[in-house]
């Protein structure tokens, strides 16, 4: 089976873990996170160094840990020349995201040893900005944001990084007809009162975004059946 989830935002890892085991995943099924599992709580880095040793856990870069990776030369072992050798983007980049809830995940960093911290951004720097996925007999595009100036002619390889990370849908958005774009980003209560919590399903697209950002927990939604999952 394959299941997605997004914006963990540093939920408790074994929280998260516990969610996984109510929907029975095991080593033989597939997991996507849509973005951000960085940043506002204190396991986002743990929960880094956990997906990357599970190879049947798959991460799509979110917004946050874009944020995270322009901040790259202002994590470590930062000296005074190294300050004065910035230029202004660098360092309004990392205002910005101390600004978004990036200042414990800086700290997490900083206490991992060099050559662990340098893996991590190794491997996000790595990381797609989207997944295509069958299941259940339907085909699913998988991504941070949803999808920014939107055009059915456009291919999802044809989209920008702003597009495809930063982009706020309103609930009158459609999208592909013939795939499903699965994506999180936007809390579902920002475009719903009703569904604070939970995912929010229309005929194109799926917000799985309960507002983990926010103290709500996440969700796992598994694809081939379209079940929900929610820690209450």
């Amino acid at each position: 089976m394959i299941c997605v989830t997004s914006d963990l935002h540093g939920y408790p890892l074994e929280s998260f873990l516990s969610l996984l085991d109510r929907a029975d995943f095991s080593d033989g099924d597939l997991l996507f996170i849509l973005g951000d599992v960085v940043d506002r709580g204190k396991d986002g880095v743990r929960t880094l160094l956990w997906i990357m040793e599970q190879p049947n856990v798959f991460l799509i870069l979110g917004n946050h840990e874009e944020m995270m990776l322009a901040s790259r030369p202002l994590i470590g072992e930062v000296t005074e020349e190294l300050v004065r050798s910035l230029n202004s983007d660098t360092l309004a980049s990392f205002e910005r995201w101390i600004r978004n809830g990036g200042k414990v995940t800086a700290e997490a960093l900083n206490a991992l040893p060099p050559e662990k911290r340098d893996a991590v951004f190794e491997f996000v720097c790595d990381l797609p900005l989207y997944e295509e996925v069958s299941a259940g007999g339907r085909e699913f595009l998988l991504v941070h944001s949803g999808l920014g100036n939107f055009d059915p002619k456009k291919s999802p390889g044809d989209y920008t990084p702003d597009e495809l990370l930063w982009h706020r849908l309103s609930p009158d958005e459609r999208y592909y007809d013939d795939i499903i774009t699965v994506f999180g980003h936007t809390p579902t209560a920002y475009l719903d009162r009703d569904r604070r919590g939970r995912a929010i399903f229309t005929d194109t697209w799926i917000d799985v975004d309960c507002g983990a950002a926010g103290g709500i927990p996440p969700m796992l939604l598994r694809l081939d059946d379209m079940r929900e999952f929610y820690v209450s």
